[in-house]
This record gives structure tokens, C-alpha cells and sequence, in this order.
């Protein structure tokens, strides 16, 4: 849109050119309107010439002008060689030297757009071309990463670098769910706008509320995927069925659960755990407690210590579908509890 801003500026200001140009000189001054004319005929000469190579990039332009010089450069040393100045008049060697000039520089800017940039280092030996601005890093966030909040903490330790991509849609859902009439979800949309204002106040990062928007779509989870794919950006993403999705369809992502997962301690049998116990087992006498990570370690013969820090030793441990649980038994004999007074009459 904003092109066509500058093309009918420029159209318009070309006809204002013709119409001034009609008045200083004397032959045109009984007929301004053909002033008009043919600035207008200008301008718009000039942008179906912009309409017929807006296709035509900087480095064609480069590889073409390198080509034309490429060209001419040969066809002058074949020209000075003398090799057509015994040949007829001096009117057909006038027409040899101009199809000479033009035929290499053709053949000249053929080769230099089919090249590549590799190809040049025959020609400059010892030089590499090599782009000198890398592809900006986009992480792109949804919005139960953005509630969860440990993207915060990842992006304020320095683990993350790129921009930070957050969609228009993304917002308006966190939006939606911060006025909600649930005090759970109202709960929940509070935070991750807080957890939002947190990460546009970190200065390592740069963050960018993306205006994209694919009406088509119903779902923000289809949004995300087709926005992901067109900046080619890597999804941050707690929703496993999110993450599913983008893999099939080769959006790069990242789910925080897993890589959390891939990050917990490995613990094995005889190592010591300090925790502490906070609610009962499901069996007699056991004790439950958690790991700083969240892994669950259930405490044999600690039931009567809920509430308190206790030392324990790694027994073994059960993959499931939520994690790991770990079965430890307490490290010391731990004051049992007390009996219970017996009344007296």
C-alpha cells in the first residue's frame, strides 16, 4: 500500500513538472494541457518500468552490471586486436563492432545472473562472499508459555537470544481470559500479562507485538502454526498437542515441559535427598514430598513427619506418564510418635 503512496506522489509531481515545463517555454505556452500530458506520460512510463522489474533484486542489478562490464571488457580486447580492420568498409566494420559489443555483453549477463556467488571466486581469486547481516533469531511465544512464566526466567538468565515474537491474537486471548468471569482463569490471564510486562521490561531481548493475523482461522493454535511457518521462527509452546501439530507440519518449537523434563537430575539408588515432607502416602506409613524440580519422592516410614526436614536414601524410582517417582527410605532412624497418654481415672 504504502508504494503505491509513493508511486502516485511521484505521477502527480511529474504532471506538475510538465504543466511548470509548459509554461517557460514559448511553443508550449498556448497549450498547457500538453504539458500535462506528457509529464503524466512520463511518470507512468517510469512506473510500469518499477511494475515490470519489481522482481529484479540488488544483486541481479550487481551480477548484471558486472556481466555488461565482463562483456564489453572482452569484446574491446577482441576489437583491438585488429582482427576486422582489413574486413570491407569502414561502415561494416562499424556494424561487426556493435554486434560484437552486443553479443558478449549478453552472453556476459547471462552467465553472471546463472552464477552463483562461489562461481566469482574463480574470477577474484582468494575473495569470499558472504552475507553480512544473519537472519534475525524469532522466538515466537504462545499463551501458556507466556501464563507458565518460566520463559521469563530462561530469557533473564541469558538462555534465550533472538526477538521475541508475541502475536496480536495471542494477546487479545490473554485479554480474554484476564476477564474472564472464572476466578481461576482471571487468575491465570493476570499473570501472564504480568509475566508478559516482565519480559518487554528485560533489555537483552527485543519484543514485537506482531500485527499478523490469518482471519481464515479459527483457532489461535492454527494461527501460531501458520505465523511460525511464514517467519520461519521457533514456537515456545507448553501445550502438547500444540507441539505435536508443528512437528508434522515442520514448524521448529519447543516445549518447555519436555525440556524441563530432559533437564532433571538423575538420581539413582543410595543417593542421599534432603526434603520435606509434605502430606501423607497413599500407603501405611509413607510420607510425600518434592524435589526443587517437582519430582515427586515418596518417603517409606515418614508419615508421622509431615511438615518436617528429613534426610532420605534413593531406593528406586518409577518412570510414568506424568515423570518420575522416586521411593526413598528415611537415611536415620527418626524419632517415632509419641504414645498416645493413657487416661487415669
Amino acid at each position: 500500500m504504502a508504494i503505491w503512496v509513493i508511486r502516485i506522489l511521484f505521477l502527480g509531481m511529474c504532471t506538475m513538472a510538465g504543466y511548470a515545463i509548459s509554461q517557460v517555454r514559448p511553443e508550449w505556452t498556448a497549450h498547457p494541457l500538453l504539458g500535462l500530458v506528457i509529464g503524466f506520460g512520463f511518470g507512468g512510463l517510469f512506473i510500469a518500468v518499477d511494475e515490470m522489474l519489481k522482481g529484479f533484486s540488488l544483486r541481479a542489478f550487481s551480477a548484471t552490471t558486472f556481466g555488461l562490464l565482463l562483456g564489453t571488457v572482452v569484446a574491446a580486447l577482441i576489437d583491438r586486436s585488429g582482427l576486422f580492420d582489413t574486413v570491407g568498409e569502414e561502415s561494416t566494420r562499424w556494424l561487426i563492432r556493435l554486434s560484437l559489443f552486443l553479443s558478449f555483453s549478453y552472453i556476459g549477463i547471462i552467465l553472471a545472473m546463472r552464477s552463483n556467488k562461489e562461481d566469482f571466486s574463480l574470477i577474484i581469486p582468494y575473495v569470499r562472499f558472504a552475507p553480512r547481516n544473519k537472519p534475525d533469531n524469532l522466538l515466537l511465544l504462545d499463551t501458556s508459555v507466556i501464563i507458565d512464566g518460566r520463559i521469563a526466567d530462561l530469557i533473564e538468565a541469558n538462555f534465550l537470544e533472538g526477538i521475541i515474537v508475541v502475536p496480536r491474537f495471542v494477546l487479545r486471548e490473554l485479554q480474554q481470559i484476564a476477564d474472564s468471569a472464572d476466578a481461576i482463569k482471571r487468575a491465570r490471564g493476570r499473570r501472564g500479562l504480568e509475566m508478559l510486562n516482565r519480559i518487554q521490561r528485560n533489555q537483552r531481548n527485543e519484543v514485537k507485538i506482531h500485527d499478523g493475523d490469518f482471519p481464515e482461522e479459527k483457532e489461535v493454535d492454527a494461527k501460531l502454526i501458520r505465523l511460525g511457518r511464514n517467519l520461519n521462527a521457533k514456537l515456545f509452546t507448553n501445550d502438547y498437542n500444540l507441539s505435536r501439530i508443528a512437528e508434522l507440519q515442520n514448524v521448529n518449537h519447543v516445549n518447555l515441559h519436555e525440556m524441563a523434563r530432559s533437564l532433571r537430575v538423575v538420581l539413582l539408588p543410595g543417593e542421599p535427598l534432603s526434603l520435606r515432607i509434605v502430606r501423607e502416602g497413599k500407603d501405611k506409613g509413607q510420607g510425600v514430598g518434592y524435589l526443587p524440580d517437582g519430582t515427586m519422592v515418596v518417603v517409606n516410614s515418614a508419615r508421622h513427619l509431615v511438615g518436617q526436614q528429613v534426610e532420605a536414601q534413593v531406593q528406586s524410582m518409577l518412570q510414568t506418564g506424568a515423570g518420575v517417582i522416586v521411593f526413598a527410605d528415611l537415611k536415620s532412624a527418626s524419632t517415632p510418635p509419641a504414645p498416645e497418654a493413657i487416661p487415669t481415672d
